[in-house]
């Protein structure tokens, strides 16, 4: 397993090209050992499913091999004690590794499986999901998914949703050297965040989350030294907590745009948070599994970002984030613990068997 993972991390998915790459080597792996796979294709990018097992209930293992950019050295893995070096081998070729192996283990044990098993991997995860979300959309959803991002070994049973707008803030331009007979949309632009902050749905919270996160992502305004800006556009996302309403968020925030008149607000799209609760059966038993291999305990916990869960619970799954120990995933040392991808694929294994 960890040569596979070393293999993977050798090829160099950062791009559409790579990732196919990369999904043909998982392909040809899997098949070696016996198991049948199905690919599929959209807009280029491929994508795998397999199957094993038989029974009204199914529970799908997602990954992706798809990697953001790295320096040419992260392509060449190392292995210093229990760490393995790389890109990718936290974000989440290990957890895609473990997959492939705990996949191979139970189609040999076809007989005990109660429920289906579904393995699939994903070329895009890194820029929008799409080719899990094409899975999901040819009827792949299942009951229980568990997708294997890096979580130490602990739960993410809860995501934030994804709420995103832009600001067109408006001026009236002057002079720079008269910046009194003009009005600065930058300005304007400035107390406009410092409103947005004092919003009502900025203070929500629940037992996962102290407060949604707020990003200013974007800022466009103002092109000369020696006028006042006439306008600006301000760009946001909002992680908003699992319970809030996107409707209310909406609300407050146009509410707060007419103390600007003149300005506009467009709202880019949202994306439903992930709200399953501790005591669904799926994730009971998996805690269990857990605490019956581990020497630490596993923990449930809120992600406070997105993956692709959020296709697979938008259809009524219970979808969750629980993958191996890695650190510093997108950075430049970006590693995984060796044993807990050993431990994460002998979880994999026994709670499917049990």
């Amino acid at each position: 397993m960890i040569n596979l993972l070393t293999d993977l991390i050798k090829i160099k998915s950062d791009n559409l090209e790579g990732a196919n790459e990369a999904l043909q080597y998982c392909k040809n792996w899997l098949e070696k050992r016996g198991v049948i796979t199905k690919t599929y294709e959209l807009n280029n990018k491929q994508m795998l499913v397999a199957e094993i097992g038989t029974g009204e209930e199914t529970i799908i293992w997602n990954g992706h091999i798809d990697v953001v950019p790295g320096n040419p050295e992260q392509f060449e893995p190392k292995i210093v004690e229990d760490r393995l070096y790389g890109r990718g081998s936290a974000d989440m070729k290990a957890g895609v590794a473990a997959m492939m192996e705990a996949f191979a283990v139970l189609s040999e044990k076809q007989e005990l499986l109660t429920k289906k098993v579904q393995l699939h991997i994903a070329t895009d995860e890194e820029t929008g999901g799409k080719t899990s979300k094409h899975l999901v959309e040819q009827g792949y959803h299942g009951d229980f998914v568990i997708c294997g991002e890096p979580t130490h070994v602990n739960i993410g049973l809860q995501a934030k949703g994804i709420l995103q707008w832009d600001v067109h803030l408006k001026g009236k331009s002057a002079h720079g050297s008269r910046p009194w007979e003009g009005v600065n949309a930058i300005e304007k632009a400035m107390l406009f965040d410092q409103d947005l902050r004092k919003c009502s749905f900025m203070q929500a919270s629940n037992e996962y989350y102290e407060y949604p996160s707020l990003n200013l992502a974007k800022i466009e305004g103002g092109d000369r030294y020696n006028m006042v800006p006439d306008e600006c556009i301000i760009s946001y996302s909002l992680r908003f907590v699992p319970g809030q309403d996107v409707e209310e968020i909406s609300k407050e925030l146009r509410s707060l745009l007419e103390k600007y008149p003149g300005s506009e607000i467009h709202f880019q799209g949202h994306t439903p948070a992930i709200t399953n609760k501790e005591d669904d059966k799926y994730i009971q038993k998996l805690l269990a599994t857990c605490n019956a291999i581990r020497q630490t305990p596993t923990t449930l916990f809120g992600q406070h970002g997105a993956a692709d869960t959020r296709y697979y619970a938008a259809k009524g799954a219970v979808a969750i984030e629980f993958g191996p120990s890695g650190s510093d995933w997108h950075g430049d040392q970006e590693s995984v613990s060796i044993s807990s991808v050993e431990e994460y694929k002998d979880i994999l294994v026994k709670f499917v068997l049990d």
